[in-house]
């Protein structure tokens, strides 16, 4: 199977899963992220839904199941 890959939130460069500071590329798009969040500049803009919840456990089975 082949190696899945995502975009680093933070400057869109192509990162993976085995990458160290993943989702992100590097150690600064994590600071730069982390910097955001202290900062309150991202907000939740509705409340979380049960659909959300379970979206959110689906992306944690799959990536369980990555780590076997």
């Amino acid at each position: 199977m082949p190696e899945r890959t995502d975009l680093c939130p933070i400057c869109g460069k192509r990162t993976s899963r085995k990458d160290e500071h993943f989702p992100f590329c590097s150690a600064r798009c994590k600071t730069v992220d982390l910097g955001a969040w202290a900062s309150e500049s991202y907000v939740i803009t509705r409340p979380v839904t049960e659909a959300d919840e379970h979206f959110e456990n689906l992306a944690d089975a799959e990536q369980d199941e990555s780590h076997d």
